[in-house]
């Protein structure tokens, strides 16, 4: 049973239920948020349309930064913005930054633990044609090793709009993981989203569904497909990667006995890495995987993609059924 307080829209299944990539919704929130706060500058490397930072660039021009194909200056040079009172938000494909500018985001940002807000797009498999190049799956991973970085990977473009005005305001450095592709718009603006807080988008008891980024719409097909085989599974949206929201996590750990973890993104490091050592230390539960398996991504089309490595709504349904069994 849907979670009402979640506020969900009554078209969730619906064939017709409005798409959009998730990335709309931080182009809409840092205009927003640039109106409210003087402060907020945005630097990109070359890729403003695809980053969605045009309104960004036609309302605030003297407070857009276009920096070139560079990520590694992109971040060190928004260290020097946040330590000059400035509040950065920085925006590459995800694969690029954090990814070739990893040192300097660790080191220039993470380490003087400044206010920069890091933008990475285009992450997942969903990139599509692109390929493996360009698919960051290992962003995760690199980014939640690094102190005082918090991690954020929105489920759609309403909560990444959320999730960016969000960040604007919260204390230190902030990595917001977007996608390429349309994903459905399935929360509303009443849906509660706390950076740091896990949201339950359905009831259960028999499984927890532990899910982020776009791939929790999947999620919640997947537990109907389950409560018609007399499996009422528990759908949390793990937005926030870091810092991980230990107690709702050990609560569905403990009520429901078995976890499932998905995400498009390796499962090495990942949120299935983040959730599998909480529950280590503290409630050693069953739990299976559903992410990339140790591979590189592929060209193709997005779904098709998610289909082929496994994280399609068939895949969560197997790996839920097979959890429950080792309870």
């Amino acid at each position: 049973m849907l979670n009402k307080s979640a506020n969900l829209t009554e078209k969730l299944f619906a064939k017709d239920i409005p798409q959009a990539p998730n990335r709309d919704g931080y182009g809409l929130g840092v205009v927003e948020a640039a109106q409210k706060d003087e402060r907020i500058v945005v630097m990109c490397a070359d890729l403003t349309e695809s980053t969605r930072n045009l309104d960004f660039k036609k309302h605030f021009p003297n407070r857009f930064i276009q920096a070139g194909v560079q990520e590694q200056f992109l971040a060190a040079g928004a260290a020097g913005l946040a330590l000059a009172g400035k509040i950065p938000f920085i925006t590459s494909y995800a694969m690029f930054c954090p990814g070739r500018a990893w040192e300097q985001v660790r080191t220039n940002i993470c380490l003087n633990n400044v206010k920069v807000n890091i933008v990475g797009s285009h992450a997942g498999v969903s990139v599509g044609p692109d390929g493996a190049t360009h698919q960051a799956i290992e962003d995760i991973a690199i980014m939640r090793v690094i102190p005082n970085i918090t991690i954020i990977a929105p489920c759609d473009a309403v909560e990444a709009k959320k999730a960016t005005l969000a960040a604007a305001n919260y204390p230190g450095p902030c990595y917001i993981r977007l996608a390429r592709e349309k994903s459905p718009i399935f929360t509303t603006a009443k849906t509660p989203f706390k950076i740091g807080r896990a949201e339950i988008y359905r009831k259960g008891n028999d499984v927890a569904l532990v899910a982020c980024g776009p791939l929790v719409y999947n999620t919640l097909l997947a537990a109907e497909e389950l409560s018609k085989k007399g499996i009422e599974a528990r759908v949390i949206n793990c937005h926030t990667i870091k810092p991980l929201d230990q107690k709702t996590i050990l609560e569905a750990a403990k009520n429901c006995g078995a976890v499932v973890t998905i995400e498009e993104h390796q499962i090495a490091g990942g949120l299935g890495g983040a959730v599998a050592e909480l529950l280590a230390k503290h409630l050693p539960t069953p739990q299976e995987f559903i992410g990339i398996h140790d591979k590189f991504g592929e060209s193709g089309k997005p779904n098709e993609l998610v289909e082929y490595f496994g994280m399609g709504v068939k895949s969560i349904v197997k790996a839920a059924m097979k959890v429950v069994r080792r309870k």
